[in-house]
C-alpha cells in the first residue's frame, strides 16, 4: 500500500511511520525538517519517499503533490498528522495564537486534502485519515485555540465522509488521548492514561485496514470525556472550572516549587 504521512519527523508521526514501514507499506513522509526523514529512509531502504514541505504554504503543498504524483501516480492512504498544541492564557487572550494554531491544524490539512484527493481518487480503496483529538469530546481549560482547531477538523472530516462516500473514499478520524510526545512533554498538568507514541502508533496501524469511521483511544478515557459531556450544562461548567483551578495550581506549583 502507498501511504503519505505528514508530521513524520517526531512524536506520533515518526512512530506511526516506523510502524507502517515495519508492516511492509511504502510510505511518503513529510515534515518541515528533512534530516529526521532522511534518517527514516536510511532505516528502511527502498520503502520511503522523502517529501519535506511547509504544509501551511500552498505552493509547497502543490509541489509536494506533483512530486508524489510523479513517483507513485496514485495514493492509497493519506494521513494528516501534522499539527501543534499551544495553550491560551485567557487573562491575555491572543487572537494571533488562535490564528496560528488553526492555520497549522486545520488550514494545512485542508490544503493537503485539496491537492491529494485527486491521487486518492485513482486508488481502488482510497482512504483519508486525520489525527484529531479527544479534546473535541469535552471543553478543557486553556484549550480554546487547540480545541477549536480540532473541533473544526472533526466537522470537516465528518462532512467529507458524507460527500466522498459515493466515490468509495473512506474517511477516518483518529481521536487519541494523551500521548507522550515532544509536544505533550511541555504540558504542565497531569495527563491520565498517557500512552507512548509507539503504543498509539501500533493501535492506529492495527485499526486502519478496516477503514473505520473513528479510532478513539484509550477507551476508558474517551468514555469518561463523553460521559462528562452529557452532564447537564451547569454540571459541565462546574467540572470545567474544577479542572481549570487544578491546572492553574499545577502550573503555579511548577513555577514556584
Amino acid at each position: 500500500m502507498k501511504i503519505w504521512l505528514s508530521g513524520a519527523s517526531s512524536g506520533l508521526g515518526l512512530a506511526l511511520a516506523r510502524q507502517l514501514l515495519s508492516d511492509g507499506h511504502q510510505v511518503a513522509v513529510s515534515a518541515r525538517r528533512a534530516e529526521p526523514l532522511q534518517t527514516l529512509a536510511g532505516d528502511f531502504p527502498g520503502q520511503v519517499l522523502v517529501l519535506p514541505a511547509d504544509l501551511t504554504d500552498a505552493s509547497s503543498v502543490a509541489q509536494l503533490a506533483q512530486t508524489l504524483q510523479h513517483h507513485w501516480a496514485q495514493l492509497d492512504m493519506a494521513i494528516l498528522n501534522a499539527g501543534t498544541c499551544e495553550y491560551m492564557d485567557v487573562q491575555h487572550y491572543q487572537h494571533a495564537l488562535l490564528e496560528h494554531v488553526v492555520r497549522t491544524n486545520l488550514f494545512s490539512a485542508s490544503l493537503c486534502i485539496e491537492h491529494l484527493l485527486p491521487l486518492l481518487r485513482r486508488s481502488a480503496h482510497g482512504h483519508l485519515v486525520a489525527i484529531g483529538s479527544s479534546a473535541t469530546f469535552f471543553p478543557l481549560p486553556r484549550a480554546e485555540a487547540y480545541g477549536a482547531s480540532k473541533a473544526a477538523l472533526r466537522y470537516l472530516m465528518e462532512s467529507l465522509r458524507v460527500d466522498l462516500a459515493a466515490e468509495h473514499i473512506a474517511v477516518t478520524l483518529v481521536s487519541p488521548g494523551f500521548i507522550d510526545t515532544p509536544l505533550t512533554a511541555q504540558n504542565d498538568f497531569p495527563m491520565p492514561m498517557q500512552l507512548t507514541a509507539e503504543q498509539a502508533a501500533r493501535h492506529i496501524a492495527r485499526r486502519l485496514p478496516a477503514q473505520p469511521q473513528e479510532i478513539n483511544f484509550p477507551r476508558v478515557f474517551i468514555a469518561i470525556l463523553k460521559l462528562l459531556n452529557h452532564l447537564p450544562a451547569a454540571l459541565r461548567l462546574a467540572v470545567g472550572q474544577y479542572l481549570s483551578r487544578n491546572a492553574k495550581e499545577d502550573q503555579s506549583n511548577k513555577e514556584h516549587p
